[in-house]
Order: structure tokens, then C-alpha cells, then sequence
């Protein structure tokens, strides 16, 4: 799974693709396979303190100062969605982007695996976040979103959002995104058309494994 991950991250172009590990397994697989790892300690709180201590280890220097987060377990994902992330970035006043995708079904509304952005949109595909929730959120008529975890971080942004200690309300909804809307920070989103599959369950397993055979 994460070769293929690797692989569609790679295709997009968008610049050195690593894989962030604690893991020696998953290195080794990632090695075998001609790609990249990148070793980090077992006992960071989220995916964006690995990744800060990932690119201190690669590009100590600060040659690059976006940085895009994809998890592991999105196999399925369009090589072409980590543009789309990283595009909100050429705005100077943007320190974070992320992707949302109408939802189209009630029980996927109700779910409090999928998390619910709320958003102040600009036009019909950009916004800005306002809050982001397990709960089926905003009320009243209208859609609502499914939020893609993928993130697009200016440098000095991930800098600012891992120095930072964990903020109530990341801790209540467990969404570490909170912690920089609370911060003040600014994270605008992009809306796409498709949600890759993640794999969070052995049921998503067995369709990722349908999908690829």
C-alpha cells in the first residue's frame, strides 16, 4: 500500500517524495522499491511532527519551503490532487491548504470518521476553513463537505503549528487541524471531485484490493 502511495506522489511532480517512518519494515519496503525513506522517532503526537523532523533531516538548508503531508493508507490517490493542494500556497496570506469533496450521502453526513469542514467559500472550488468537525456540521439547508487529509504547508507555517502545544479543541474533537485555527492560522481549501480510498478498516482493505486486482 504505501508503494503505491509513494509511487502516485511521485507521479504528480511535484517535487522529492519521501516516506516518514518510525518504521524499519516499512523503510526497507519503500528502499526495495527504489523509493525513499526517511527514519523518525516513534513517539511524535501527529503526522506533522514527523514531518518537520523528516525535512530537517532532508533539506536542513531550507532548498524547499512548501512541504505536502499524504497519509500512508490513500493508495487510490490521484497524482493530480497534490497540485491542486499545493495552489492555494502562492498566496502570501495562506499558511496551510487542504482538500474538501461534497458529501453525497446521509449516512456519510452522519459518520464521525469523516470529518466535516466548514467553509467561508470565495468562489465555487476555493475557501477559507472555519472549523473542521466529527459532528454533521454547519446546520440548516445546504451541503455539506468531506475532508481529504492531505495538506499543503508553507515552511515556516509547519514550523510555527509543531511548536505550538496541543489546543482544546484539538483535543476534543481529536482534529489536529484545530490547533492552528486556533492558532490564528490561515487554512484555505480546495474543493475537488473525488475521495480517495482510505484504509482504515479491514472491510477498506479488501475494496483496496479490488480496486487494484
Amino acid at each position: 500500500m504505501i508503494v503505491h502511495v509513494y509511487e502516485r506522489a511521485e507521479a504528480s511532480g511535484e517535487g522529492p517524495v519521501w516516506v516518514a517512518t518510525d518504521d524499519r519494515e516499512i523503510a526497507d519496503v519503500v528502499e526495495a522499491a527504489g523509493g525513499k525513506a526517511v527514519m523518525t522517532d516513534a513517539t511524535h503526537p501527529s503526522g506533522s511532527d514527523r514531518i518537520w523532523q523528516a525535512l530537517g533531516s532532508i533539506d536542513g538548508d531550507g532548498k524547499y519551503d512548501t512541504v505536502i503531508n499524504v497519509q500512508g493508507d490513500v493508495p487510490t490517490i490521484e497524482p493530480e490532487l497534490l497540485t491542486v493542494v499545493a495552489e492555494p500556497l502562492k498566496q502570501a496570506h495562506v499558511d496551510i491548504a487542504t482538500l474538501a469533496c461534497e458529501i453525497d450521502n446521509d449516512d456519510d453526513k452522519s459518520n464521525p470518521a469523516i470529518v466535516k469542514p466548514v467553509i467561508a467559500w470565495q468562489d465555487d472550488t476555493h475557501g477559507k476553513a472555519l472549523y473542521f468537525s466529527r459532528a454533521c456540521i454547519p446546520g440548516g439547508e445546504g451541503p455539506l463537505f468531506h475532508h481529504i487529509g492531505i495538506y499543503a504547508y508553507r515552511r515556516s507555517a509547519l514550523e510555527k503549528f509543531v511548536s505550538l502545544p496541543p489546543s482544546p479543541l484539538e483535543l476534543r474533537e481529536r482534529l489536529e487541524q484545530l490547533r492552528a485555527l486556533e492558532a490564528g492560522m490561515h487554512i484555505d481549501v480546495v474543493r475537488v471531485n473525488t475521495v480517495p480510498l482510505g484504509v482504515d478498516t479491514p472491510e477498506q482493505l479488501e475494496q483496496a484490493r479490488s480496486h487494484f486486482s
